[in-house]
């Protein structure tokens, strides 16, 4: 079953889109994502936000930004692909098919990373994996290309690796982030345009997508109606809770669904009469 995002959305009211939504930003250079998502908060007047994956200051393009309870689901959605356009220079001549030749070789599919010495997070070697790695143009010493990957894989190290490995530096001149997970670049607004929905609600209405879009990513299991309020205040789902469900193996999360109603966040259990405990409970304000 999958939840019609559309019909959901025009059936709640801006009011309960910015208690439980998400804003697809289309970040500039120079702003810190924090800052972005600062900004949103401020001008929406939210008790919080947070952002789906930091984007350099000068790295430009998709930026998620969860809105008040939906906050609560960065999580789910961090370690999502994403997908770059950008631009690598090297420090000399170097031909096309020798890069391409480098990057088949050492740098798709399981590659080995050392986060850069500014980063947020400890400096360990971490395995992420590469899907795609594509050079669309050549100008110079100039190198356009693409990149599809594992959430939390650095690209300016990855551009940098890549130098090393060639035995000619090379940096990164552009960046921009075209998806990050399933928010992609066609539907990104920009800060000009967020700015006019702010005086605008039905424009407001129109940007803000329904955090239940957390179900395009996990499966949905739809729950009976009489056991709603009492899983809601923190009950586990029991075998007896469920609704049609089909015999098979379940297992990992998943979103548990009343209707159209979004309850929250499960992940199946091993034990006899639990079929799964909560990660994540959309309680009732």
């Amino acid at each position: 079953m999958k939840i019609d995002m559309k019909k959901l959305k025009e059936k709640k009211s801006v009011k309960e889109l910015l208690e439980f939504g998400i804003i697809n930003i289309n970040k500039p250079s120079g702003p810190t994502s924090f800052d972005i998502s600062d900004f949103v908060r401020k001008e929406l007047g939210l008790r919080k936000t947070s952002h789906f994956g930091t984007l350099d200051p000068k790295v430009t393009g998709v930026l998620p930004i969860a809105l008040n309870r939906a906050c609560k689901l960065t999580g789910f959605f961090l370690g999502e692909d994403k997908e770059y356009i950008g631009i690598m220079k090297f420090h000399k001549e170097i031909e096309l098919k020798e890069v391409k030749k480098a990057i088949k070789e050492k740098f798709i599919g399981k590659i080995t990373q050392l986060p850069p010495v500014r980063s947020s997070v400890k400096r360990q070697e971490r395995e992420r994996e590469i899907k795609s790695f594509k050079i669309l143009e050549k100008n110079g010493r100039d190198f356009l290309f693409k990149v599809e990957c594992q959430g939390g894989t650095y690209i300016r190290k990855l551009v940098h690796d890549l130098g090393e490995f060639l035995k000619i530096k090379a940096h990164m001149l552009e960046l921009r982030r075209i998806r990050a997970g399933i928010f992609k670049e066609k539907n990104v607004i920009d800060l000009y345009e967020f700015e006019k929905a702010i005086k605008d609600e039905k424009f407001l209405k129109e940007i803000i997508i329904p955090a239940e879009i957390i179900s395009e990513l996990h499966p949905i299991i739809q729950i009976k109606k009489e056991f709603t309020d009492k899983i809601l205040h923190g009950s586990p789902i029991h075998y007896d809770h469920l609704k049609n469900i089909k015999d098979g193996k379940y297992e990992g999360k998943f979103c548990a669904f009343e209707g159209k109603k979004f309850i929250g966040i499960y992940n199946v259990t091993t034990e006899e009469k639990i079929f799964a405990r909560p990660e994540f409970v959309l309680q009732p304000i």
